[in-house]
């Protein structure tokens, strides 16, 4: 497949460009800065975009057979950047008349498990009252993807970890997988790109966990 991927330096979006070279696919990075981008490949084109502007990305997503997205703030200072940044993408995809986009979020951000007990209710409040500005931030950015006409999915991860790729996660399709307290970045990514084809999870949250 033909895919982009955006916010290509970060800790998702890194690991999606390196696995999906290593599993066959032609890939387009989209970043500020190509000189954060370590990953190499035959099959990679990086391109450098502002992001503000979504005639300057029409280009990055033109033809392509899906785009994801690791675009999101890394600290509360930068909270709103999920929901701009993805507007722009949204934008810039609406006019090329591609419609794959899959993106990251949280899982706060979605239902909770119904069987959560006493300490998981706890901690899932306690991290939305601390990083409350980041979660709502992601939730406008879930309300853009609902209003628009792409076949959107939401992956939504616990408490990420910078561990090796295991390939052994539980995802749960409008909801969160019980006790789900951690992730790697790498399995985030896995999980992402397994999605592409998967039509169940179109226009759809998903948890992920292990």
């Amino acid at each position: 497949m033909n895919l982009t991927v955006f916010g290509a330096t970060g800790g998702i979006g890194r690991e999606i460009v390196r696995q999906a070279l290593g599993s066959g696919h032609r890939v387009t990075a989209v970043v500020r800065d190509p000189a954060r981008l370590d990953v190499r490949g035959d099959a990679l084109e990086v391109v450098r975009a502002d992001l503000t502007d979504p005639e300057e990305l029409r280009a990055a997503v033109s033809g392509r057979d899906a785009v994801l997205s690791g675009l999101g703030a890394r600290s509360r200072k930068d909270a709103g950047v999920a929901a701009r940044l993805t507007r722009t993408v949204l934008r810039a995809m609406a006019a090329e008349d591609v419609r794959r986009l899959l993106v990251v979020s949280a899982g706060p951000v979605g239902p909770a498990p119904a069987d959560d007990g006493p300490f998981d209710r706890a901690a899932r409040g306690l991290v939305s009252a601390i990083l409350k500005d980041i979660y709502a931030d992601l939730r406008e950015m879930e309300a853009e993807l609902a209003r628009s006409g792409t076949d959107w999915t939401s992956v939504r991860p616990p408490r990420l970890q910078d561990k090796p790729l295991t390939g052994r996660y539980r995802t749960a399709v409008g909801g969160f997988p019980p006790k789900g307290r951690f992730i790697a970045r790498a399995d985030v990514a896995h999980a992402m790109l397994a999605m592409i084809d998967d039509r169940g999870t179109v226009r759809q949250g998903v948890g992920v966990a292990y």
